[in-house]
């Protein structure tokens, strides 16, 4: 083409415009080109219609393709069901750690239930106060004893009278066995056996000492006037009552069946009654020793 004497070479004709794909919101783009829709759905379609296509293509993505997981980096901890857990050699360290530590503390509570148990009886014996007073009896020998000559001593006590038909006969034979197994074990102190007679009118030195032969070798027997057997038994709180008197002037005494565990200050520990074995009798005593603490200062 010559225009004004140029050659102007033509311009090429441009492609025709590809056809437009249906896109959503497509039927609120052609209500706006039409006029059609009114109140909100006219504004709802205008917006449509205004924002770009690819913000509606991105809107529109198929619910069969998600969007791509972002790859975990290295160094963060997977998460999950098995996120937190420690090896299975940790954790037997820490449940062996829980279970040693929950087994102290069982032993150091049994341990202080103990302890306060064994000083709530100390406070109760010291209440009782049992065998603080002194006596002045004779032996089988007619040497005179005090209380005090057994201060230091464990010693295992019983009140009788010689003509007790069975049951003081009982009593001191167990006595003695349970002396003798005490004596078996080395380390022990020796425990000393005593009988006081509750019987002082029949009961003078001769016959107390023709009656301790038929026990243990070491048993000392002791009496003396009505009122100091009396006395001797009252510090211990012994029951004693001659009963009455048959044709022959014979008569039993209703008394006190206990044997009384004396420690070495001398005070009332614990007592045994008839159901009590020697075998019994023995293990408590080495228990006594084991776990002693002096009631007096």
């Amino acid at each position: 083409m010559r225009r004004w004497g140029v050659l102007i070479p033509h311009a090429p004709t441009p492609p025709p415009p590809a056809p437009l794909l249906p896109l959503p919101g497509w039927p609120a783009r052609r209500a706006v080109q039409t006029g059609r829709g009114s109140g909100s759905e006219g504004k709802a379609a205008m917006f449509q219609a205004l924002l770009p296509a690819r913000c509606l293509l991105r809107r529109c993505r198929p619910p069969c393709c998600p969007p791509p997981c972002p790859a975990p980096r290295r160094g963060l901890r997977a998460e999950g069901p098995a996120a937190g857990r420690l090896p299975v050699g940790r954790r037997a360290a820490v449940a062996a750690a829980v279970a040693g530590a929950a087994g102290a503390a069982w032993l150091y509570l049994r341990e202080e239930k103990a302890r306060r148990r064994r000083a709530r009886r100390r406070a109760e014996l010291q209440a009782l106060a049992l065998g603080q007073g002194d006596f002045r009896l004779l032996d089988q020998a007619g040497r005179p004893r005090r209380k005090a000559d057994f201060r230091g001593q464990w010693v295992l006590l019983y009140f009788g009278f010689t003509h007790c038909p069975d049951v003081c006969p009982e009593e001191l034979e167990k006595l003695s066995r349970a002396v003798a197994l005490l004596e078996r074990e080395p380390g022990l102190p020796p425990v000393q056996p005593l009988f006081i007679t509750v019987d002082p009118e029949r009961d003078d030195v001769a016959a107390v000492g023709r009656y301790v032969r038929d026990f243990h070798p070491r048993l000392l027997g002791l009496t003396g006037s009505p009122e100091e057997v009396r006395a001797a038994g009252g510090a211990y709180r012994v029951y004693a009552s001659p009963g009455p008197k048959d044709e022959d002037g014979d008569y039993i005494v209703d008394h006190t069946v206990l044997i009384y565990l004396l420690g070495p200050d001398g005070l009332f520990l614990d007592y045994y009654g008839r159901g009590k074995t020697a075998d019994q009798i023995a293990h408590s005593v080495r228990r006594h020793m084991e776990t002693y603490e002096p009631l007096l200062d």
